[in-house]
């Protein structure tokens, strides 16, 4: 009796041991998908402020259909979500280039980067990278 006591409570160790690590990597493929919809989203805010600064006009304090001259609002560049970048050719006069990179990152410590072009009415995400999408 002692014998099969000990395998039962062996094998229970094993069944949580294996419950854990399958709940980890869950946890953490989730908080990556979450970390990607609100980086996606945070530059959906930034593009539709910078196609208001396209559309209104100068005399308002816009751009008066050109995007010259308008940069991300200071809050918004590091969010709890991303880290925005532009470079000095990522505002043109008809298009803003951004690219964010996301704050979690996956086992390999890579993180998720999003590339959107805005223009006067549309935003197209043209690259986006992560670990998951290398392999």
């Amino acid at each position: 009796m002692g014998q099969q006591q000990l395998l039962l409570i062996v094998l229970g160790v094993i069944i949580v041991g294996i419950a854990v690590v399958v709940g980890i990597n869950v946890f953490t493929a989730s908080s990556l998908e979450a970390n990607k919809s609100a980086l996606v989203a945070d530059l959906q805010t930034i593009g539709s402020m910078a196609q208001q600064y396209y559309r209104k006009p100068a005399a308002m304090g816009g751009g008066g259909n050109t995007f010259t001259g308008w940069v991300v609002p200071q809050q918004l560049k590091q969010t709890a979500n991303m880290s925005a970048v532009i470079d000095e050719t990522g505002i043109a006069a008809q298009s803003v280039t951004l690219i964010a990179t996301g704050t979690d990152e996956d086992a390999d410590g890579a993180s998720i980067t999003v590339t959107m072009i805005f223009d006067q009415n549309e935003i197209t995400s043209v690259a986006f990278s992560d670990a998951a999408a290398a392999e």
